[in-house]
């Protein structure tokens, strides 16, 4: 059973999904966020499982985002599918990763990912404009397991 409950209070998941909301609102892209308990896995290779498990990789333009961490083995990452990974730096992935481990540090934990989000969303805007005929593709519920 995760601690998402322990982890976030349902005001922060709200704000978190608010950010989501927010994020995708100029764009055809897709953000998630998935939080569990622990990994074994370097964060990075869990994060691609996590990423196919819940389906990601079907959005039409290959412009999905997840947001993973397994808040014991506090570990983190943010992994890009191939549509967005193509169009921005590795040093904008970094960027994003050290503007979350600085609020993280301050266990600020929803206030990280509420920033790194609205950040991804704007990359996601200018590459990937919103379209009158965009659906939302992807759940913007915090998913856990």
């Amino acid at each position: 059973m995760s601690k998402i409950e322990d982890f976030l209070t349902i005001e922060q998941e709200q704000a978190i999904i608010k950010a989501i909301e927010i994020a995708e609102k100029n764009t055809s892209g897709e953000i998630r966020v998935h939080i569990e308990n622990n990994t074994n896995s370097p964060p990075l290779e869990r994060a691609l499982e996590v990423f196919h498990l819940l389906e990601m990789e079907k959005t039409e333009l290959r412009n999905g985002v997840l947001f993973y961490m397994a808040i014991e083995s506090r570990k983190f990452a943010i992994l890009g599918d191939e549509g967005i990974h193509t169009k921005v730096t590795e040093n904008f992935w970094d960027a994003e990763k050290e503007l979350m481990l600085s609020y993280f540090k301050k266990g600020e934990f929803s206030k990280g990912l509420e920033l790194a989000i609205i950040e991804v969303g704007n990359k996601l805007k200018e590459n990937f404009p919103y379209h009158s005929t965009d659906t939302d593709e992807l759940s913007n519920e915090i998913s856990s397991g």
